[in-house]
């Protein structure tokens, strides 16, 4: 490739302001002050501490911050470290105040050599301005001006971790106005980043393998690696958009280059969407490689943490010394042996197993699901059983199906959970029904049946067998469909059942 030394100089005069922006604290460092025991004072630091103070008085919206109130901040900072008087700290805060703002007033200049133009230049910059003034008591305040703030930020490193994030920003910015020549560079400067981000990521993997020694240590790098993972996938997903638009760009360079003379932007626009397309592929190897960072180096961390702690256990000393040289309670001594002792086992079976009910049935080429209620038969109970359990199960569904029909007409829902129904039973004077095994049989049978739908039953069955003709018939032509939750609800000291939830299914009629 042909090194473009006009396109390699391009935007020279704003790289050159941001080395401005540092030249304060460079002239800081070249001065020279002690404090009362002699020891050498870096002043660099000082006004690093300095800028951090008066972007934290931003922060507060503190409007009264000045040269008294950053040398108490320094003297309270810096007292372990350094000795010096109260007269010492204001002076030594005035001349950080004058540096990064000289006394006449004016913006600091900083003179420099244009390689883009060939013409000496100068950049203008203001750290601190004049914020307020205090007559009573003569006293001028500062606050950060703008250049202030971006040395502030340029001093806090998250650019190595955003920088292709904002490339990508960059690029797309670019393309938009049709800047191909400066969008070219971009994806290269693109490329650069990616290829340190694997240097990086090849230097974790061996830090992970080295360095994991503890579970501390390891829940570290896992949420490093989680991070890194994360970003990853957004700068995977902003790399798919841009391949899109550089393929509609592409496209309609391509439409105005078949009217157009000029056809180097479409040459331009087709480097571009080569290039994007190796630094994309690079990109998503790299993406792959963080999703094996994650699975296979953690878990072979996780084994070396496991073998390294075999290893290095010994049963005589860790084990077999505590217990016999200090006299530990029995309750300590269970505690030590445990982990080292098999579960208890035991196989039992009971005599009732014997006459228990056997399960037979016949081989079936095809089971038929029956989704009607069980019947009740003849042996089963007398007719006042019958007749009260008939009873119960209409009371059960007459509540259940208004309370459904309730909650749909007040919020717009069409299910409740058994929890719920059992509260609203119990401020309803049927709260007595809560201690009846008939209830607990009532929903027992709706999950075992679930969806209930209505089924056509014969007329001429006698009236034992119809027992439950009521429940269908408020049931109407709708479906219940009943399904199991996690949780269990303790009714009361006698009965306990797993929630479940209710909700209406497709009609019989197809509404």
């Amino acid at each position: 490739m042909e090194l473009d030394e006009k396109q390699l100089v391009t935007g020279f005069r704003d790289r050159m302001t941001k080395l401005a922006l540092f030249d304060p604290l460079f002239e800081l460092r070249g001065k020279r002050k002690t404090d009362r025991s002699n020891k050498p004072v870096d002043l660099m630091e000082m006004g690093l501490l300095a800028l951090l103070f008066f972007f934290e008085q931003k922060l507060m919206r503190n409007n009264k911050a000045g040269i008294r109130e950053l040398a108490q901040f320094l003297q309270r900072l810096t007292q372990q470290v350094y000795t010096f008087t109260e007269e010492d700290m204001d002076d030594t805060a005035r001349l950080i105040v004058q540096t990064f703002r000289p006394t006449s007033g004016k913006k600091r200049e900083f003179d420099y050599f244009n390689w883009e133009t060939l013409q000496p230049e100068n950049a203008s910059i203001s750290i601190l301005k004049a914020h307020a003034f205090d007559l009573k008591s003569n006293t001028q305040y500062y606050t950060l001006d703008e250049d202030g703030l971006e040395l502030v930020f340029a001093t806090k490193e998250f650019y190595t971790e955003f920088q292709l994030s904002i490339h990508q920003l960059v690029l797309r910015k670019q393309l938009e106005k049709g800047e191909f020549q400066g969008a070219l560079r971009q994806i290269n400067e693109m490329r650069v980043d990616v290829e340190s981000l694997k240097e990086r990521m090849a230097k974790l993997e061996h830090e992970i393998k080295r360095n994991i020694v503890s579970e501390e240590t390891l829940h570290r790098y896992k949420t490093l690696l989680d991070d890194i993972y994360m970003r990853l996938y957004r700068e995977n997903e902003e790399f798919e958009e841009l391949r899109q638009f550089v393929r509609e760009t592409r496209n309609r360079t391509q439409a105005e280059a078949a009217t157009n003379k000029d056809q180097r932007p479409y040459e331009l626009i087709l480097r571009i969407s080569n290039e994007l397309e190796k630094v994309h592929g690079e990109h998503a190897e790299l993406f792959h490689r963080s999703m094996e960072l994650k699975s296979q180096a953690l878990t072979a961390a996780k084994e070396s943490l496991y073998y390294t702690g075999l290893d290095s256990f010994n049963f005589e000393q860790d084990i077999a010394s505590l217990i016999f040289s200090s006299p530990l309670p029995l309750d300590s001594m269970k505690g030590i042996l445990a982990p080292f002792l098999q579960l208890q086992m035991s196989k039992q079976w009971s005599l009732l197993t014997v006459w228990a009910e056997q399960n037979v049935q016949e081989e079936q080429g095809e089971l038929v699901r029956d989704s009607s209620f069980p019947e009740l038969g003849e042996d089963q109970g007398s007719r006042l059983y019958v007749e009260s359990r008939k009873q119960a199960y209409k009371l059960f569904m007459g509540l259940l199906i208004d309370l459904l029909e309730e909650r749909e007409t007040a919020a717009g829902l069409q299910s409740l959970d058994l929890a719920q129904y059992v509260e609203r039973v119990r401020v309803t004077e049927y709260a007595h029904a809560l201690g009846w095994r008939s209830f607990y049989d009532f929903w027992l049978i709706l999950h075992q049946r679930s969806p209930i739908a209505p089924v056509e039953r014969d007329a001429e069955e006698d009236g034992e067998s119809q027992w439950l003709d009521e429940v269908f018939r408020l049931l109407g032509n709708r479906t219940l469909v009943v399904n199991e939750r996690k949780e269990l609800i303790q009714v009361n000291d006698r009965f306990q059942i797993q929630n479940m939830s209710v909700s209406w299914g497709e009609r019989a009629d197809g509404g």
